[in-house]
């Protein structure tokens, strides 16, 4: 104790002072607080003159978003070479997804480097980019539609229910798990319809007003910023209503790419607050789920449109896609939960790009997830920290990405399992091009690519029943130290 005492006293410490003090940081490395702010929309030609009260209002944004490629080059003008256009010209024909991107958003991109900028990564294809599709990859590849009582409603979950409430949104994203329903028809995908019509709602609400074990809802489509405002009271009320439903998530994109409309289209703000204070008293969860991918998809028109969220006390909860070339690497997702915290929004998930047609450019490795999840745990309070998951093929649902049955970062198969969703194993594919030349050209073959997962398969049935033997045997060496000690305990 003595001795301790000799090596405190000899320290600079400063009497009361703990011996450890950590200095404060210099502010200006905290760069998940500088958020970008200014008329930065004026750096495009056809918004020069844009004033700011004009690019606060949603209906000018919604007006003046970008659906077709020559509208494009009429905003950007000599910005870019034509040899961009004709390279997005060509990407589109080979998209599930049709062109529909907001002047806010446009306006973030950097048009000085637009091959390589990780917004314009998400929502505008280069043809020269573009990666073959994964050999099993099918349209819909969660098999939503397979787990679909009614249109419109799938019902994978023990608890929870998924309401496809409409089938538009303020921008189509590239990599739309819902390509199958979400936007207009393209050139390689016809749509199936899910418009937002109350007459189908109907079957919906009545299926989940039978099922008293459904207590979880997640409203989403499509986007809920589309929906009316008395579209948003219509649904809200009437599922508030049913004894069964606890929980209601309001899924939108809308705050990361139209944050405009929580700070001038005070109508839908207020019934979807009134849906959210009416669950409130009636002790039910109402909260918004939105999606960010990039710190800088984040700016003070965000936190702005957040703080009006917060101020009417809606949650706000991210669920972000892991991307290549976006936030496929530790400092940008790092900075990315960071920024998301400091503006009020709870980093939920991470998850791993699902296999969609059109976007394996955009796919990166399950080992890529697994080393950024290890440095992302520790950086924030563990309610601002996503869990990193899969949602497997096949409508096994999501699992913890380091959760896997089994995982060959040779072959980039992984297996899972999800006992409490659906029996058997299901599959996860790193992207092919991220393989070997030599495990590349084994899948494509279908006799090596049908070895290699069976391979997989074995592996994972390997593991499993050398985790179950150890565990009875943990079981039995607990029950007879259990049965010992209670001899030496009990009176003879």
């Amino acid at each position: 104790m003595e001795q301790a005492k000799l090596i405190i006293t000899a320290s600079n410490v400063r009497p009361g002072q703990p011996v450890h003090r950590k200095l404060p940081v210099d502010p200006k490395t905290l760069i998940h607080k500088q958020l970008l702010e200014g008329p930065f929309w004026q750096r495009i030609p056809a918004y020069s003159r844009v004033s700011e009260k004009q690019f606060f209002d949603h209906r000018w944004q919604a007006r003046n978003s970008i659906t077709r490629l020559s509208k494009l080059l009429a905003v950007l003008q000599a910005m870019v070479p034509q040899r961009f256009y004709d390279d997005v010209a060509m990407g589109f024909r080979h998209s599930p997804m049709s062109l529909r991107i907001s002047p806010y958003l446009l306006s973030l991109i950097d048009w000085t480097a637009p091959q390589r900028d990780p917004l314009r990564r998400q929502f505008i294809p280069l043809g020269s980019q573009l990666r073959p599709d994964h050999p099993e990859l099918t349209l819909d590849s969660l098999a939503e539609q397979a787990d679909s009582p009614v249109p419109g409603l799938t019902h994978r979950y023990r608890d929870k229910a998924l309401f496809l409430a409409l089938d538009t949104c303020p921008v189509y994203c590239r990599f739309c798990t819902r390509s199958y329903a979400v936007g207009i028809d393209t050139d390689k995908v016809e749509k199936m319809s899910l418009k937002a019509r109350e007459e189908r709602w109907k079957a919906i609400f009545r299926y989940i007003g039978e099922r008293p074990e459904v207590e979880d809802i997640v409203i989403s489509g499509g986007d809920t910023y589309q929906l009316k405002p008395r579209q948003i009271t219509l649904i809200g009320e009437t599922l508030l209503d049913l004894d069964n439903v606890r929980r209601i998530r309001f899924a939108t994109k809308g705050p990361a790419v139209m944050p405009q409309k929580l700070l001038s289209d005070t109508e839908w703000l207020d019934a979807l607050t009134s849906v959210v204070e009416l669950g409130r008293r009636r002790h039910k969860e109402v909260v918004v789920h939105t999606h960010f991918n990039h710190p800088n998809e984040i700016t003070d028109i965000t936190r702005q449109a957040m703080n009006v969220f917060f101020e009417r006390g809606i949650t706000v909860r991210s669920q972000s896609v892991l991307q290549r070339g976006v936030n496929d690497n530790i400092a940008t997702m790092q900075l990315l939960v960071k920024r998301l915290g400091y503006c009020n929004v709870q980093p939920y998930y991470v998850y791993m790009h699902d296999l969609v047609k059109g976007v394996e450019d955009l796919r990166t490795t399950l080992q890529t997830g697994l080393d950024i999840e290890r440095h992302v745990r520790g950086i924030t309070a563990g309610f601002n920290t996503p869990t990193f998951v899969v949602d497997m093929l096949g409508g096994g649902g999501k699992r913890a990405v380091h959760s896997h049955d089994h995982y060959d970062c040779e072959t980039g198969i992984s297996v899972y399992s999800a006992p409490s969703v659906k029996s058997g194993y299901f599959l996860y594919f790193d992207p092919i091009d991220r393989l070997t030349p030599s495990v590349q050209a084994r899948w494509q073959r279908a006799r090596d690519r049908k070895r290699m997962i069976d391979d997989a398969l074995d592996a994972a049935n390997v593991r499993r029943a050398t985790t179950a033997r150890a565990s009875a045997v943990r079981a039995e060496g607990n029950a007879a130290l259990d049965s010992a000690a209670s001899s030496k305990t009990t009176p003879g």
